[in-house]
């Protein structure tokens, strides 16, 4: 039985090995502070959020939200616990304005962009 188990550990650690780089790879994190500007193309459920410089990641929102930016809305991010996002979990997002009314928005993706995709965004959709 012993030998059985040392095979088939044998041979699912390398597998295992090779994964977790791949998957460490493509999680892409930024810190709150970062974030630097964020627009949002009207009538659809996304945000662009501007990091630290020219990083531009896209945030999809649930289904219905229908965001747009307009002169005095302010996109807030309650940060709870570490200020690192590296998911949609990371973010707790809300829309407010001069009111204070907030507007909670829940974000299901978090992505960032190649600098194709960022250069196809229409310019008045870019985050500034």
């Amino acid at each position: 039985m012993r030998l059985l188990c040392g095979v088939v550990l044998a041979l699912l650690l390398p597998a295992a090995a090779n994964a977790a780089p791949e998957r460490a790879s493509t999680r892409v994190c930024f810190l709150s502070r970062n974030w630097q500007g964020w627009s949002a193309p009207r009538d659809a459920d996304v945000l662009y959020l501007r990091v630290q410089g020219n990083n531009v990641f896209r945030v999809d929102l649930s289904p219905g939200s229908h965001v747009h930016r307009y002169g005095g809305d302010y996109l807030v991010n309650q940060v709870r616990g570490s200020s690192w996002i590296c998911s949609a979990l990371d973010l707790d997002l809300a829309l407010t304005n001069y009111g204070g009314f907030p507007r909670p928005l829940v974000a299901t993706n978090l992505r960032r962009l190649t600098p194709t995709e960022v250069a196809a965004i229409p310019r008045e959709d870019r985050p500034y």
